[in-house]
């Protein structure tokens, strides 16, 4: 049985480690830093209490909210957990005002998001700042 909680109390060293469940990028300080920031965050876990899914959600103050970080460990995934913690997400950001959530996301992952959890396809656009060498003026 999965459990799931809206600000769940969730440590950076388990984010850390379900991060790594699953091939992703670790970095230790990164939860902590990121959560004072945070509208809130959906974290799953099983039976045991050991987190099995999460997602951050981001927002402007005001009416635009962004998922960020959406995490399913690696054993437990195509099991439903990450269309779960986006659509209790979605219904917290829902509730706190948010007229529109945004999520970015590579192709691969378009089928999870455009037709498991309900986004639909937009025009955007993308800067990898680090890319273009341009410092402040």
């Amino acid at each position: 049985m999965i459990s799931y909680g809206w600000r769940d109390p969730v440590t950076d060293a388990e984010i850390l480690d379900l991060a790594r469940s699953h091939g992703g990028a670790a970095v230790p300080g990164w939860w902590d830093g990121v959560r004072p920031h945070s509208l809130g965050w959906v974290g799953a876990r099983d039976g045991d209490g050991l987190l099995v899914g999460f997602v951050n959600v981001a927002w402007d103050g005001g009416d635009h909210a962004f998922l960020l970080d959406t995490k399913t460990r690696g054993s437990y995934q195509r099991r439903g957990i990450g269309t779960a913690v986006v659509r209790l997400a979605a219904a917290h950001a829902r509730a706190a005002g948010c007229e529109w959530l945004h999520v970015d996301f590579e192709p691969h992952l378009r089928d999870f998001y455009v037709h498991a959890c309900g986004f639909r396809p937009t025009d955007a656009g993308l800067i990898h700042l680090p890319s273009t060498g341009a410092g402040p003026a």
